[in-house]
This record gives C-alpha cells, sequence and structure tokens, in this order.
C-alpha cells in the first residue's frame, strides 16, 4: 500500500463547505483507504491505499458530491509527491505562513505567469504540478489573480511540511 494525501477545494473556508472532519475521515474509511488521519479543519486528509491516484480522486470527489450535493474538488499527491513540493520550495527563506502552494491536477500552463493580475510584492514560481507564492506582506491585503490556480487548491508551506511528514510515517 502507498500512503497518500487528499486536499479538498473550499471546504471549511469562509462559512462555505462545511464538513466535520470526523466525517471525511469516516467517508475515505468506507471507500477502503487505511491509516487514515485527518490534520486540521480545511479538508486534509492523509491515509494508505492500493488504488491510483486517478482512482483516489474519482472515488473521493464522487463520495464528497453524495455527501455535499454538490461537486468537491479534490487534489490527491503521493507521500513521496509532497514531501517534494516542501523540498522544492522555491522561497525556503521567506515565513512558511505566507508561503503557498497552490496544488493543481496537471503542470501550469505555460503562460501561467503571464496571466496574472494584481502582483504587488508577491513572489510566485511554477512548479511540476503546483504554483507556489510568497505573499510578502501576507495574504490579507493582496490583490493577487492567478487564473491557472482557479481549480486548485493552497496550502502555507507549514501545513505542506507537516502533511509530507504524516504521509511520511505510514
Amino acid at each position: 500500500m502507498s500512503a497518500f494525501i487528499a486536499l479538498l477545494r473550499a471546504v471549511n473556508v469562509g462559512g462555505t463547505g462545511k464538513l466535520p472532519m470526523s466525517e471525511l475521515k469516516a467517508m475515505c474509511e468506507e471507500l477502503g483507504f487505511g491509516n487514515v488521519r485527518t490534520y486540521i479543519a480545511s479538508g486534509n486528509v492523509v491515509f494508505s491505499s492500493r488504488k491510483s491516484e486517478v482512482a483516489i480522486k474519482a472515488a473521493l470527489e464522487k463520495r464528497l458530491e453524495a455527501y455535499a450535493g454538490k461537486a468537491v474538488g479534490v487534489l490527491v499527491r503521493s507521500a513521496q509527491e509532497m514531501a517534494e513540493v516542501a523540498a522544492k520550495n522555491p522561497f525556503p527563506k521567506a515565513a512558511p505562513n505566507r508561503t503557498m502552494a497552490l496544488f493543481l491536477d496537471r503542470a501550469p500552463p505555460a503562460d501561467t505567469l503571464s496571466t496574472v493580475r494584481g502582483q504587488r510584492d508577491e513572489e510566485i514560481a511554477l512548479g511540476r504540478r503546483e504554483i507556489y507564492v510568497h505573499y510578502g506582506e501576507g495574504m490579507a491585503k493582496s490583490k493577487l489573480v492567478i487564473p491557472a490556480a482557479k481549480s486548485g487548491t493552497a496550502r502555507n508551506m507549514n501545513t505542506v511540511a507537516v502533511l509530507a511528514k504524516m504521509a511520511g510515517e505510514l
């Protein structure tokens, strides 16, 4: 069995998409995932499975839609991939709570950087299936818009490191 991390989009953020993490854990166990653990109430779950990333994503999205009555996006990474996201952070000296990895299903489009709007002090770099952003003065006042990240989900580097560690322990 391999270790995976599933990252849910728009769950328990700003009062939308309420999903108790106990429910998410139960859903994952119903789907046959092992060693299921959640991390903070923003839709992070670590587990082991014999299924492929594609099969995990499809099964979890189907189950979440049945629960929520609407589509809930899921991004999946292996334990190794999550560790690589943490290791390849292009802004290692920046505050980890102000540095985000925006997770995508596929590589960022070639024109990603040229379509960015509202950039001020933010630094942006492209990863394999991620877009890294360092918000110099924090996200609260940022006007940054990254069209390529519309269907993705973001986690700060503190969370990425914890999820990589949790998955590495499975």
